[in-house]
């Protein structure tokens, strides 16, 4: 962005405009908090989206387009190739003439998993509307919550115990 006087504009960095978010630097810096970490890498309005519609499985380009309602094709492409590049993803051909692609989440990728229940439990408790999509336990039919867990002391975090949980 440059001003009148054709200077850029104070604060204005080039390589990184707020409409281009796939070229922002995902280097990792040792004194960057790990939220900024994850938001460097999926940080965006449609990516999680993405993610989430791949959950179940491998999914060509039209499903995708069909169950995230609202993305363009443009845009659903862009956050494919992003998703890719963040070694997220990984697209395999199914047909070679025209070449067509399913796309299937990594490892790291199905890891997001558990950030997403959390998130959409955090969305469905401040935005007023019930729990109908949460994971329910089989046995009760309970919504179930996602908390933090020690794998040393083998037992699920209390929320009392928050000033001993740290990032490091």
């Amino acid at each position: 962005m440059r001003l009148a006087s054709g200077k850029p504009a104070p604060g204005y960095d080039a390589r990184v405009s707020r409409r281009d978010t796939s070229r922002r630097d995902t280097s990792r810096r040792d004194d960057e908090s790990p939220l900024a970490a994850a938001l460097d890498r999926v940080g965006d309005r449609w990516t999680l989206l993405v993610v989430e519609a791949m959950l179940e499985g491998p999914r060509r380009f039209a499903d995708l387009a069909t169950v995230i309602p609202g993305i363009a094709p443009n845009i659903l492409s862009q956050r494919l190739k992003h998703l890719e590049q963040q070694t997220l993803l990984v697209s395999r051909p199914y047909s070679r003439r025209p070449v067509r692609l399913a796309y299937e989440l990594t490892a790291a990728g199905l890891e997001l998993a558990g950030a997403l229940r959390m998130l959409g439990q955090w969305g469905a408790s401040v935005s007023g509307r019930t729990a109908a999509n949460l994971p329910r336990h089989a046995s009760c039919g309970t919504p179930m919550e996602a908390r933090w867990y020690c794998p040393t002391c083998a037992r699920a975090v209390d929320e009392d115990e928050r000033p001993e949980i740290r990032f490091v």
